[in-house]
């Protein structure tokens, strides 16, 4: 049989994306985390290295994300998994028919996605969830690669302004450039070179505890999402 090789290529940049310790500031921050967890969390050992992106090579549909979080994916290894932002991520996309299961707590815990793939701009937990501009600014050709390699996406969904940035700056480095520069909003979208760029607030505690971020809001981007990239 012989492999895709988008699937080969992806999994070479996965194997970069996890042997990177380029900003030793967020080194030092993982690892530290790693080194104290909360007690809930004492026993289990913390993944500690860069997250690389998650799903399906022949995604139609780009999530993009801040970073992992410090005891998110930055314990588990996988994107979005293991916190309050990611149960609430796959929760919705397997409501809108992207994911086989609502949660992601592990990385061996049967989570698969259709028609989609999960990224961030940075890959190492941020302290604060600050990166700093030079940190994103390493990290962004991952994005980049990504990008080039996933040759059927045709949507980008930022999740956050933070996201919306990275991901315009991709694309300007793929050659995609908008005339005006596109203010980042809940559902708001543009077309830009090949992709469209879809807007939603970030799935943190601090949008979906206080009802800026609510299920219906969130699977209404998911769904728009699957009409723009042709998956209805």
């Amino acid at each position: 049989m012989t492999e895709d090789p988008r699937t080969d290529s992806l999994t070479q940049l996965t194997a970069e994306v996890v042997a990177c310790r380029r900003c030793p500031r967020l080194v030092e921050w993982r690892e530290a985390a790693a080194q104290d967890p909360p007690s809930r969390y004492a026993t289990e050992e913390y993944w500690a290295r860069p997250v690389p992106g998650f799903g399906d090579a022949d995604a139609r549909v780009l999530v993009v994300g801040l970073a992992p979080a410090a005891h998110g994916g930055n314990r588990t290894g996988r994107v979005f998994t293991g916190d309050r932002s990611g149960d609430f991520l796959f929760a919705s996309l397997y409501r809108t028919g992207f994911a086989n299961q609502p949660t992601s707590v592990s990385a061996d815990d049967g989570l698969t996605v259709s028609g989609l793939y999960v990224a961030a701009v940075v890959r190492c937990a941020p302290p604060d969830n600050q990166p700093l501009p030079l940190e994103r600014d390493a990290c962004l050709p991952f994005l980049v690669r990504e990008l080039r390699l996933l040759t059927r996406v045709r949507v980008i969904v930022a999740l956050g302004a933070y996201a919306w940035d990275g991901a315009l700056r991709a694309m300007r480095e793929l050659g995609s450039r908008p005339l005006v520069r596109p203010k980042f909003g809940h559902l708001a979208e543009e077309r830009i070179g090949a992709y469209w760029l879809v807007g939603s607030f970030h799935p943190s505690q601090q949008n979906t505890f206080t009802g800026r971020l609510t299920p219906p809001m969130l699977d209404s981007v998911m769904v728009r999402a699957r009409e723009l990239a042709g998956l209805e």
